[in-house]
């Protein structure tokens, strides 16, 4: 089997050389245990700062050992009476074409409910929770609110979004990377309005597009998103960090936000989250995500990625933005 391992810690932006393929046998499962084929697995942002040797929320990445992160396969072999051979489970051990995991660790999904296994990491997954955590428990959203989401192409923004329209948004308004993805958010996913944030200082761009102010802002990519929306925030806010992007691989701190005060007159309530901290709430997202997918009031693009050697470039891809919805690796 192959694997994908680190070879060394990035400084700055990540390139091919931090990785390394390496070939090992396939392992057996043991007693408690399970043998999994994985057939697709995630790349995601919070990856890039697993690659550096800092203390956070999670373990980094061990240089000469394999990655880890979400993933969905077959198991082929089991040593637990509860996870049969057949099963589909998702779990945390991708980034290698088999894996081994205790039973206990793995969550048995059933492929007919799904359009694609792959859903099962995003729209019905990590990804869509965050996105419908951080809205609803997070940023307390409520209906006839005002939603800005930054990075909202990608795969918990473009999710967000839609979740914020469905539940009675007055106005959904996104940034994205290129004038195409922005074009995918208002024609395709039902944003209001969408820009490119290349094209002009995003300050400039929200305040058009949003000329009422933003009750809630979902934030995927910090810097001058960020203080925009603190800019365009109406009184009372609320903001749920889920990610930095745009900072991850700047070696700097960043410059922005710079009006970080005015959140105090305008009582603005920040608040970043972890989604691993609120797997509680999975039953209720995935019925009502779920109900709507079935409907076909929801949807979600991904970018596919043939070839687990091929997982890197797909990591790759992801920092420098070139997905539109979830970026996923078929493993086989």
């Amino acid at each position: 089997m192959k694997e994908i391992r680190l070879a060394s810690r990035p400084s700055g932006w990540p390139t091919a050389e931090n990785f390394e393929v390496a070939e090992i046998p396939v392992p057996e499962a043991g007693p408690g245990q399970v043998l999994v084929r994985n057939v697709y697995m995630s790349v995601d942002p919070y990856m890039r700062g697993r690659m550096n040797d800092v203390k956070s929320y999670i373990p980094p990445f061990q240089i000469g050992q394999p990655l880890d992160g979400g993933a969905i396969g077959e198991v082929v072999a089991s040593g637990s009476e509860s996870v049969p051979v057949g099963s589909f489970v998702v779990h945390g051990l991708g980034w290698r074409e088999f894996a081994v995991i205790g039973a206990d660790k793995v969550r048995v999904v059933d492929p007919a409910a799904a359009p694609t296994l792959s859903a099962y990491l995003g729209l019905l997954g990590m990804t869509g929770l965050t996105a419908w955590v951080g809205l609803l428990d997070i940023a307390r959203f409520t209906e006839g609110d005002t939603v800005f989401v930054s990075g909202a192409a990608g795969a918990v923004g473009s999710v967000v979004g839609q979740i914020a329209r469905l539940r009675g948004a007055e106005r959904v308004i996104g940034s994205a990377g290129s004038a195409e993805k922005a074009r995918h958010l208002v024609d395709e996913l039902g944003f209001d309005a969408a820009f490119n944030y290349k094209e002009a200082p995003v300050r400039d761009q929200l305040k058009a597009a949003a000329p009422d102010g933003v009750d809630v802002y979902f934030d995927n990519v910090g810097g001058d998103h960020l203080e925009a929306a603190i800019a365009s925030m109406n009184k009372f806010g609320r903001i749920a960090m889920c990610g930095a992007i745009a900072q991850y691989n700047e070696a700097a701190p960043p410059a922005a936000p710079r009006n970080l005060a005015s959140a105090i007159g305008k009582e603005i309530n920040l608040r970043g989250f972890i989604v691993g901290n609120h797997s509680a709430r999975m039953p209720e997202f995935v019925a009502e995500v779920g109900g709507w997918l079935r409907e076909g009031k929801i949807t979600a693009r991904e970018t596919v990625v043939d070839g687990i050697e091929n997982a890197p470039d797909a990591f790759l891809g992801l920092l420098r933005g070139d997905n539109i919805g979830k970026m996923v690796v078929k493993v086989g």
